[in-house]
């Protein structure tokens, strides 16, 4: 493992990122020479068409997959050649990810999901740690479920969990997938709601994929796929300002 200092400001970068699928006349490329980093403390969206390479560009840099070519950082850490060991226990202790499926255990009530990362890791949360959970989940409003499995709550009710277990053990870097996209409007906007919040009061890193234009309004920064490549980047945006760029995208491809 090869650890050098990169830009304090950047909690996760991309260099010459490309990657491919298949081979001779079959082959996909996904990504092409993507180089990107990641802001300390930034709510960032990745946007993008169907097969943009959005995806596979965030499982990459969280460490869910390896790139054909090029070099990815987490903080400055080198994580290329990891083996899959050193990045699960990587993933564990320094990402945290928000799934459109939730994803939580279904035999584990509320608490236990929150605690899960903990659990897995092998300890208990410091004094510290368990006052920040505690924290979340009142902010959350979750204290009167945590005795409740995920099947007795809402959508809205089981993504607030699954954020609460993303930001409990204050990983440098989460991951959101479509975090909407199981939610009706409202409660979506108001999961957005929280995880802006996150970003802006406690420094949280936050990567979000969506194609959905108010879901990335909600960001400090969007980048925008097409064809496996960046070709552009904004500051924070409309929905409308958003819609009007992807349609632009849209015609031009």
């Amino acid at each position: 493992m090869e650890t050098i200092t990169q830009d304090p400001g950047v909690v996760a970068r991309v260099a010459g990122l490309t990657k491919s699928y298949g081979a001779g006349s079959t082959i996909v490329s996904a990504l092409s020479d993507v180089s990107i980093g990641l802001k300390r403390g930034q709510f960032t969206a990745i946007m993008g068409p169907s097969g943009s390479g959005k995806s596979t560009l965030m499982h990459i840099m969280a460490g869910l997959d390896s790139p054909t070519s090029g070099r990815v950082w987490l903080g400055d850490t080198d994580i290329t050649g990891m083996s899959d060991t050193e990045l699960t226990l990587l993933r564990r202790r320094r990402v945290g990810f928000v799934f459109q499926s939730f994803n939580l255990v279904p035999t584990l009530d509320v608490e236990g999901n929150i605690l899960l990362p903990f659990e897995l890791d092998g300890r208990r949360p410091t004094t510290q740690e368990r006052q920040w959970v505690d924290q979340l989940i009142d902010t959350l409003g979750l204290a009167p479920r945590l005795r409740h499995r995920p099947h007795e709550l809402s959508g809205g009710q089981q993504q607030r969990v699954a954020i609460a277990r993303a930001l409990g053990s204050r990983p440098d870097l989460v991951f959101a997938d479509e975090p909407t996209g199981n939610l009706d409007s409202r409660t979506g906007r108001e999961v957005l709601s929280l995880l802006a919040a996150a970003s802006a009061q406690y420094g949280q890193s936050i990567a979000m994929v969506t194609h959905d234009p108010i879901a990335a309004s909600f960001a400090d920064r969007i980048l925008f796929l097409a064809d496996g490549r960046v070709v552009e980047e904004r500051s924070r945006s409309t929905a409308e300002e958003i819609s009007s760029f992807m349609l632009g995208m849209e015609r031009a491809s």
